[in-house]
């Protein structure tokens, strides 16, 4: 982790806090490990809960130090809390794994979600792989949001298993499968028929399957799942549409092409690009 991202979170922390509030802050910045855990849990008894609105500028700031590293929406405590563990010296791996553990260990769920949300700014990431992937089977939804949503660490550490059980969750637990870091990199077969048999549970049981699902299926598109994409077109709902249309707009299948040409509307949308997976997120 650079000194970089540290110092460009605490200027987001320094231009929303007060000054009582940034002060104590910067008691901790030479602090015992044992100091800066303690910092860490008592943060809501010093700090306020004010939510953070990053400017463009703050936004690609985080962005270029770490691609896809967002602080939008999180509290000053969230942040903070985050900010305090960037200043654990990481030179003694032992002692610092174990202090982190030592946290995570002890965790309430807010804790948790500080701890979940600074992954990508720990050192010695591959150590935390077993806390990340445990967090997707997580029933409290804060925590599941946490590595889930607007978290680059999964794209970059997770196995193909367990990414392919991140994004099932997410579609199942009905959140915004396009927040997930990395969606498009990390497609695969494999989650592409998953996602058909899902969909299939789901149609037997009388329920919709969201169209934002069916972005991960357009470049594995076979005549299985293109039968899947005919039940979209036959839909009556618009979404279900343009999600066949988009599908088959990124397929090398050829039967998708002649099958996208059949809808003259929707496939002159796709081509021309007045019509994207921007336009299905909700």
């Amino acid at each position: 982790m650079s000194d970089i991202i540290k110092q460009k979170i605490w200027e987001i922390i320094a231009s929303r806090a007060s000054a009582s509030e940034a002060e104590w802050l910067q008691q901790k910045v030479s602090s015992t490990p044992i100091e800066l855990m303690t910092a860490f849990v008592a943060a809501p008894r010093f700090l306020s809960k004010k939510i953070i609105n990053t400017t463009e500028a703050e936004k690609a700031a985080l962005n270029l130090e770490i691609p896809g590293f967002s602080v939008e929406g999180w509290s000053l405590v969230r942040l903070s809390r985050v900010w305090l563990l960037t200043q654990l010296d990481p030179s003694v791996k032992e002692e610092y794994v174990k202090n982190i553990e030592t946290l995570f260990d002890t965790a309430e769920m807010n804790e948790l979600v500080a701890l979940y949300s600074a992954l990508p700014l720990l050192s010695y990431p591959d150590q935390w792989l077993f806390r990340a992937t445990d967090a997707v089977r997580s029933n409290m939804g804060f925590v599941f949001d946490a590595i889930a949503l607007h978290n680059p660490y999964p794209e970059k550490y997770f196995s193909e298993l367990a990414w392919n059980q991140l994004v099932l969750k997410t579609i199942f637990n009905d959140k915004p499968v396009h927040l997930i870091e990395g969606l498009e990199n990390r497609s695969n077969e494999r989650l592409a028929v998953t996602l058909s048999d899902f969909a299939h549970e789901r149609w037997a049981a009388g329920r919709s399957v969201p169209a934002q699902v069916w972005r991960l299926t357009g470049k594995y598109l076979n005549p299985t799942l293109l039968n899947d994409i005919q039940h979209l077109f036959d839909s009556e709902k618009e979404e279900d549409r343009q999600a066949a249309a988009l599908a088959c707009g990124e397929a090398s299948l050829p039967a998708a092409n002649y099958l996208l040409a059949k809808y003259t509307d929707l496939e002159k949308s796709v081509k021309s690009g007045a019509l994207t997976w921007a336009d299905l997120e909700h």
